[in-house]
């Protein structure tokens, strides 16, 4: 006798809460195991490039979520170079005609698009209050998402034996998501803290941090990032 077709109802939760507050209800979770950091780490700062940080420049695609976030970003940064540990600043841009940009540049074109971000543009540039370190961070113009996407990073960081990725910069919901993704994916512990990320809209920035604390990495308040390197100071 033929078997009926199986069949079955939604089973997605549904309720109503905001995306901040699903946030801090999984945050608040004592369960949840963490990754927790290895032996050695690299600080990743995503794009902290003024297209992206300048509101007073650029305002219809910068963002600002923690006031603080570049100083905390530039702190943490600071710890891990002087422990001898790797610090890497990646930032976007394109060629004259765009044709770097593949099918991501195509859905809109203005001068706010993202393929418009010209090398040595203004949009472009690092925003100056980045603490960088030229003669020992590396730096780097990525074209996708990902820091790790035709790339240098990978090698890189297997250079430097590193196990543990601390991931700061923007957007939540793209770069610092798709890099996220990637470097679990590639093996490593993978951190980001709250504080040195931003979005342009809360909704997308919490629903992020949510799924990327279920799944891919330990957000933590980045006195967290401070402690670890105190306590190894010791």
């Amino acid at each position: 006798m033929a078997q009926p077709p199986l069949s079955f109802e939604p089973t997605m939760v549904c309720e109503d809460l905001t995306a901040r507050q699903m946030y801090a209800r999984v945050k608040a979770n004592p369960n949840r195991a963490k990754f927790g950091i290895g032996n050695k780490l690299a600080i990743v700062n995503i794009d902290f490039q003024q297209a992206y940080t300048r509101p007073d420049l650029f305002p219809n695609t910068s963002y600002v979520t923690d006031p603080r976030q570049i100083e905390h970003t530039n702190r943490i940064s600071a710890l891990a170079r002087t422990a001898g540990m790797p610090v890497i600043w990646t930032r976007v841009a394109y060629k004259p005609d765009a044709g770097d940009a593949g099918v991501w540049g195509t859905r809109t074109n203005t001068p706010d698009s993202l393929q418009n971000i010209k090398y040595d543009s203004e949009r472009h540039q690092f925003d100056p209050r980045c603490e960088i370190d030229h003669s020992v961070d590396l730096t780097y113009t990525k074209r996708m998402p990902s820091a790790f996407f035709e790339t240098q990073l990978a090698s890189y960081l297997v250079w430097h034996k590193v196990d543990t990725l601390v991931i700061t910069g923007g957007s939540t919901s793209g770069c610092v998501r798709a890099t996220a993704v990637d470097s679990l994916s590639h093996g490593y512990r993978t951190i980001v803290p709250e504080e040195c990320v931003a979005d342009k809209h809360e909704s997308y920035h919490f629903a992020n941090l949510t799924d990327l604390l279920l799944k891919y990495a330990d957000v933590v308040g980045v006195a967290e990032i401070d402690a670890w390197f105190a306590e190894r100071a010791r």
